[in-house]
Parts: C-alpha cells; structure tokens; sequence
C-alpha cells in the first residue's frame, strides 16, 4: 500500500481504482457520521421493534400453550364426564334388567296364584255341580222308584214324608251294594 502513496505523491497518475487520500479521509468521516446516526437514532428504533416482535411471539407461544392447556383441560372433563355417563348408562341397565326380572317373577307369581285361585274355583264349581246332579239324580230316581213300587203295589206313595223315607232307604241300600260289589273287585 505503501507503494500506491508514493506513486500517487510521485505526481504520477493514480490508478482509478484507488482512491484520492483526502477523499479517503472524508469517506470515513461520513461513514463514521452515519453510523453513529444509525447507531444512535435507528439501532434503537430497530431493536425496539424486534423487541415488540419477540413479546407478540413470545406472548403468543405463551397463549397457545394456555389455550392449550386448558382445551387438554376441557378434553379431560369431557372424557370424565363421557365415562361417568357410560358408567350410569350401565348401571341404569343393570337397574332395568334386575327390575324386569322382578317384575317377571312378580307377574309369574301371580299368575300362578290366579291359575291356583282357577283351579279351586273350578274343583268347587265341579263339586257345587256334582252335588247338584247328585241331588237332582236322587229326586229323579226317588220319583221313579216311587212310582214304579206304587204301580207295584197298587196303591198310590204320593204321601211326601213317606216317599222321602222310601227313596232314602232305597238309595242308601243301592248305594251299600255298589260299595260291596267295588270292594270284592
């Protein structure tokens, strides 16, 4: 470098490429005045926007992860809340399911006592209706017999006592005779 200062104060041309000392000297007097002017005026203004710019995302990132924390929140109630409705679900089925096998066997208990209440009224029917013929068979056949042995006889049974009496006797010693004749089977 040294060589193109004494060329140039050799009062030789100088090299276009390099510059005149005195313009060299001012150059660096006008950098030096704007970089202290960006270093004082625009550097702060910079770093104050990068500053505000770093905050917004900063201040973002932590809201994300807010808003994220509380949907990981508003998730958990939901899944808590999702399990305690399945779980009542079940047990509302259980309930159902136990309640209808009680209710199964009530209407089968009383279905049974009515079949039983049925049947008992039917046996009692049966033996009301098994008297009843009974009955009227014994007038009937009172009423034969009596007129048969009146035409036997010759004379007229009309007498009510005497006819009972008569047909009493006459069933009852039918009815001994039927006995025997079932006991010597």
């Amino acid at each position: 470098m040294s060589a193109l200062f004494n060329i140039a104060a050799a009062g030789e041309e100088q090299p276009p490429l390099i510059p005149h000392p005195d313009e060299l000297v001012i150059g660096l007097i006008a950098f030096a005045i704007v970089f202290f002017f960006l270093a004082k005026k625009l550097l702060p203004n910079i770093n104050k926007v990068l500053e505000e710019r770093r905050e917004a995302i900063e201040g973002g990132i932590e809201k994300a992860d807010a808003a994220k924390t509380e949907a990981e929140s508003v998730l958990e109630q939901y899944k808590a809340q999702l399990a305690e409705a399945r779980h009542e679900a079940a047990r509302l089925r259980q309930e159902a399911t136990e309640q209808g096998t009680v209710i199964i066997q009530e209407m089968r208990a009383e279905g049974q006592r009515q079949r039983e209440e049925i049947v008992a009224a039917g046996h009692a029917q049966i033996e009301a209706d098994r008297k009843a013929a009974a009955a009227a068979l014994r007038q009937d056949v009172g009423k034969l017999a009596t007129e048969l042995a009146g035409k036997l006889v010759g004379e007229s049974l009309e007498d009510h006592a005497r006819q009972s009496r008569t047909i009493d006797r006459f069933l009852d010693e039918l009815e001994g005779s039927t006995s025997k004749a079932e006991a010597g089977r």
